[in-house]
C-alpha cells in the first residue's frame, strides 16, 4: 500500500488512499517512489524490451494506435510514435481543469505506473513526481475524454507538459512547460517505446476527480444529517418516526444508520417534550418523516461509489499490460482495463444520490418557511416582522434553482454511448462527463445543505428558550459562530457562502458520526 508520512506520500505496489489523493491534489503533499516499486517498474521495463525484441506485433509498442493497430512500425520509429501520440491526442477543449484535479489525476497515474505492469521506465514516474513536487501543474482542458480508452485527451495534455511542450501553471501563472522546466532544473521527458501510450491509456482523471468528489461527500453527508436533525426540532416534528424498530424491520443499512444518528443528535431535546402530549398533528411531511429512508438510500449509493473509486485507486488501467511469464518470458497482454464503465456507473449513481440529498433538504426548507404549520411555532419565511421584512423567503428560491440544475446533471452520462476511432472503439463509458457533472453536483448540494443549516438554525432560535439535543445544539453553536441570528433583512448570500465553506472544511459533525453513517472518515485538515 502507499504510505503517507506527515509531508510525503510514498508510492509502492498497493492502492493509494482517497485521503492521499486529496493531500496531493489540494494540500500539495510531496510524493516519492519506494525502492521496491522502482525495482518492480524497472523489471517490468526489462520484460517489455525483451518481448519487443522477439519481433512479434505488440499493440502500441511497434504498431499504430486504435484503428491503425494493424500498421507495423520499424524500430527507428518507435520513440517518435510515442511523441506523436501525445501531440495528436492533446485535443481537449473548454475551460481548464482546476489544479487540484490535475494533480489528483497525476498522482493516480503515477501510482498506477508504479505497480510495474505498464512496462515504462521509472524515469517516467520520476518526471510526474518532479512536476508534482515542484508544483508545476499542466494546463489541461476539461472536455475531450469519452472514458475509453481511458481519459486520452486530458492525460495527453499532462504528458505534453512532461515532454516540455504545452503549458503549466507555475506560481499561479500559465507559462510554457519548457520555460518552467528550465527554471526548476527539470529535464524534459524523452519518451521511449510504449511510454506515451502508458501515459494516456488509463482512468486516472476519472479516478482522481472521483476521489476528490467522494472525499467531499463525506463532509456533506455529515452536515446533511445534522441539518435534518435540526429541522426535526426546528419544525417541532415528532421523534417517533426515528423509532429503532421501524428501521430495523426495513433492513436497509443506510436507513438504520441515519435513524440512529438522528436519535443521537436529538437525544435530550426539550423541544420534543413541549409538544408531545397535546400536538394535534398525526404525521409530519415526508421530508421530515421519511428522512432516514431517503438519506439512507443516498448514503448507501455513495458508499457504493466510494468503494468503487477506492478499488480503482489500486488498479492498473493501462493497455497492453506486462506480466512475468517465468521461464516463458514476459507476457504482453492486450485488454481493456482503461474502460471507465465501473467509475462511470458509480459516479452517475453518486449524482443521483446527491440530487435526492439536496432535493429533500429543499423540501424541508420550503416547509419551515411556508408558515403552513401553526404547531411548529414558526412565522412565515422566519420573518420577525412579516410583510415589512422578507426574512429568508428567497433562500428557498435559490435552493429550488440549485435542485433543478442538479436534476439535469443527474442524467446518467454512462448510458449515452457514442462510438469512436472508426468503430473499433465502439462502446465508450463517458465516465469523465459523469465525474465532471458529479463534481458540480457536490458543490450545488453543499450549497443547498448550507441553506438548510441557515434556515433551521433560525428555526431553532424561534423555539427558545427550549433547547434541542446536544448534537443539534453543538451544530447550532457552530453556525452561530459563522453567521449571526437574523433580526432584520440582510443579504443571505454571504451567510450561505460561509456555511457552505464550513461544510467543505468539515466543521459539522465528527469522525464518529461519519463512521456511524458507513462512510470513510474524510475530514479536511486545516
Amino acid at each position: 500500500m502507499s504510505s503517507s508520512a506527515a509531508d510525503t506520500i510514498t508510492l509502492d505496489s498497493g492502492a493509494i488512499a482517497i485521503q492521499d489523493v486529496v493531500r496531493c491534489g489540494r494540500e500539495g503533499a510531496r510524493v516519492s517512489l519506494s525502492d521496491s516499486a522502482r525495482a518492480a517498474v524497472d523489471a517490468g521495463r526489462r520484460q517489455l524490451v525483451a518481448a519487443a525484441s522477439r519481433g512479434e506485433a505488440l499493440y502500441g509498442i511497434n504498431t499504430g494506435f486504435g484503428s491503425f493497430a494493424s500498421v507495423r512500425l520499424e524500430a527507428g520509429q518507435l520513440a517518435q510514435l510515442q511523441v506523436n501520440i501525445v501531440r495528436s491526442h492533446s485535443a481537449g477543449v473548454g475551460e481548464a481543469l482546476e489544479p487540484e484535479v490535475v494533480r489528483a489525476a497525476m498522482v493516480v497515474l503515477a501510482a498506477s505506473l508504479a505497480r510495474g505492469h505498464s512496462g515504462v521506465r521509472s524515469d517516467v514516474i520520476d518526471s510526474i513526481l518532479a512536476h508534482l513536487n515542484h508544483d508545476l501543474t499542466p494546463v489541461v482542458p476539461s472536455r475531450g475524454s469519452v472514458g475509453a480508452s481511458g481519459d486520452l485527451a486530458p492525460l495527453a495534455h499532462i504528458a505534453l507538459a512532461l515532454i516540455g511542450e504545452g503549458e503549466v501553471l507555475r506560481n499561479g501563472n500559465a507559462v510554457a512547460a519548457k520555460d518552467a522546466h528550465a527554471a526548476c532544473g527539470i529535464a524534459p521527458l524523452r519518451l521511449e517505446a510504449k511510454e506515451g501510450l502508458a501515459l494516456l491509456n488509463g482512468t486516472h482523471l476519472m479516478a482522481g476527480l472521483g476521489a476528490l468528489i467522494l472525499h467531499d461527500t463525506g463532509n456533506l453527508v455529515r452536515a446533511s444529517v445534522i441539518a435534518t436533525a435540526m429541522a426535526i426540532d426546528a419544525c417541532r416534528a415528532t421523534h417517533a418516526a426515528l423509532d429503532e424498530r421501524i428501521h430495523r424491520v426495513r433492513m436497509q443499512p443506510g436507513q438504520m444508520a441515519v435513524a440512529k444518528a438522528l436519535r443521537e443528535l436529538l437525544s435530550g431535546s426539550a423541544i420534543v417534550g413541549a409538544h408531545a402530549t397535546d400536538d394535534p398533528r398525526v404525521q409530519d411531511p415526508y421530508a421530515l418523516r421519511a428522512a432516514p429512508q431517503v438519506l439512507g438510500a443516498a448514503i448507501d449509493a455513495l458508499a457504493f461509489a466510494q468503494s468503487t473509486v477506492a478499488r480503482e485507486l489500486g488498479a492498473v488501467t493501462d493497455n497492453p499490460l506486462v506480466f512475468d511469464g517465468g521461464a516463458d518470458g514476459a507476457h504482453i497482454v492486450s485488454g481493456a482495463n482503461f474502460h471507465g464503465m465501473p467509475l462511470a456507473i458509480a459516479l452517475d449513481t453518486a449524482k443521483i444520490a446527491l440530487t435526492h440529498l439536496a432535493g429533500i433538504a429543499e423540501r424541508r426548507i420550503y416547509w419551515a418557511l411556508s408558515g403552513q404549520d401553526r404547531e411548529s411555532h414558526l412565522p412565515a419565511h422566519l420573518s420577525t416582522n412579516p410583510g415589512l421584512l422578507s426574512g429568508l423567503m428567497i433562500v428557498q428560491y435559490t435552493a429550488a434553482a440549485c435542485c433543478n440544475e442538479m436534476r439535469t446533471l443527474a442524467y446518467p452520462s454512462s448510458v449515452g454511448n457514442i462510438s469512436t476511432c472508426a468503430g473499433i472503439e465502439d462502446y465508450n463509458s463517458m465516465g469523465a462527463t459523469s465525474a465532471l457533472h458529479a463534481a458540480c453536483a457536490v458543490r450545488l448540494a453543499r450549497d443547498v445543505v448550507a441553506m438548510e443549516l441557515l434556515v433551521m438554525a433560525q428555526g431553532i432560535d424561534h423555539q427558545r428558550p427550549l433547547r434541542s439535543g446536544q448534537g443539534v445544539e453543538r451544530a447550532h453553536a457552530t453556525i452561530r459562530a459563522l453567521v449571526p441570528t437574523l433580526t432584520t433583512d440582510r443579504p443571505p448570500a454571504p451567510d450561505m457562502a460561509a456555511l457552505s465553506n464550513g461544510i467543505a472544511r468539515g466543521m459539522f459533525g465528527d469522525d464518529a458520526l461519519e463512521r456511524g453513517l458507513g462512510l470513510g472518515v474524510t475530514r479536511q485538515r486545516d
